[in-house]
């Protein structure tokens, strides 16, 4: 895109096109947010959706990562939230502190007013979220071509599971009522989330962003049946729809990356959905889901976020049996954990962590001592 520094490291980016590359690119999920102590000084005691809201926070806050592990790191995502989308819709959604986010008036029912007046409502992304796209661009030209930059958001069913639960939940209870007592109400808002995902992501292509990423994050409370029949349908649909609407607005497709947590018996149709990125978590074996995978798509994971609270030796064992897991690395993986940074991390721990997979990978490089 004009205006924007020539990219200096393009590794994930081959890498995500499937090529064979010299190492493995690492980038983490969550990796600008609360465990680092600059992000509590940038962000102070502003509301953290008005830092979502707020182009130079946001900008700010994704560069701090990049800043902080320089050279180890290959990507950048910019800091925002899956729950704008909801937000842009008209839905009022709080973020509570030690709680997470909040929707004070969630759906209750497809006859509760609030569902009709969702399906009626038109809603132009461009502009209610134009604060994304600004944050985007500028974090562009801040990165000055070091990394490429990550575009994302929410899947479908993961953001009907917050605005009808409320938030974050345990047991599900008004989804899976949703679902079973309304599917045909459940598809229809599923469907106008996927199209306003759609639009959505390609404006992010727009203001700059290189590689886009769907998150599933709610995907594991779905069966394998329900899988195909509430989620799956509407990943594929973002899949199939995003390229021809970069074309219509005379951008480049870029690779596409989804990430459906806990959905482990779904690898093979996920190879099959259109992305040329499949994100793992820590509960798939590598070598298992390579084997699935069978090269029809690129692996991004998928290290246990837990050891970080480790030591050294822990992630070291971890870290090794990854890199071995994934074959070395040359081709078809993306080095990273299995769901995103949790709160408490040391930041160290997780320099440690990056430090190890250039080793090891590094080492695979290396060739044979034998005569």
């Amino acid at each position: 895109m004009a205006g924007f520094d020539v990219l200096k490291n393009d590794l994930l980016l081959r890498t995500a096109r499937g090529e064979r590359v010299e190492r493995p690119p690492i980038w983490v999920m969550r990796q600008a947010g609360r465990y680092l102590p600059e992000y509590h000084q940038a962000k102070g005691n502003k509301d953290f959706f008005a830092c979502c809201r707020s182009p130079e926070i946001a900008s700010t806050l994704t560069l701090q990562p990049i800043d902080r592990y320089d050279g180890l790191i290959d990507a950048a995502i910019i800091f925002s939230d899956i729950l704008v989308i909801p937000q842009a819709m008209g839905m009022n959604v709080e973020m509570l502190d030690k709680k997470g986010p909040h929707f004070p008036n969630p759906l209750t029912s497809p006859t509760d007013g609030q569902y009709e007046q969702l399906m009626d409502r038109k809603v132009d992304v461009a502009q209610e979220l134009d604060y994304v796209y600004q944050a985007i661009t500028m974090t562009r030209h801040k990165l000055k071509g070091r990394v490429p930059l990550y575009g994302f958001c929410g899947a479908p069913w993961t953001l009907l599971c917050y605005m009808v639960e409320g938030g974050g939940s345990k047991l599900f209870v008004q989804v899976k009522t949703w679902i079973y007592k309304y599917p045909s109400q459940s598809k229809k808002l599923l469907q106008k989330i996927a199209e306003l995902c759609v639009e959505y992501l390609a404006h992010q292509v727009k203001a700059g962003a290189q590689i886009i990423q769907v998150f599933d994050s709610w995907a594991a409370e779905l069966s394998p049946a329900s899988f195909k029949e509430f989620a799956l349908p509407y990943l594929r649909y973002i899949s199939e729809h995003l390229p021809p609407r970069l074309k219509e607005l005379r951008l480049e497709s870029v690779p596409m990356v989804v990430f459906a947590k806990g959905a482990w018996y779904a690898l093979d149709d996920l190879c099959d959905s259109g992305y040329q990125v499949v994100g793992l978590d820590w509960l798939q074996d590598p070598a298992e889901a390579m084997r699935i995978a069978h090269g029809r798509a690129v692996l991004q994971g998928n290290a246990d976020p837990g050891v970080l609270y480790g030591d050294k030796d822990a992630i070291t064992a971890v870290v090794q049996e990854m890199v071995q897991g994934f074959a070395g690395g040359k081709q078809g993986w993306i080095a990273n954990l299995g769901h995103g940074v949790t709160p408490f991390v040391n930041p160290d721990n997780l320099k440690f962590f990056f430090e190890e997979i250039h080793r090891f990978t590094a080492a695979e490089n290396r060739p044979s001592t034998k005569v």
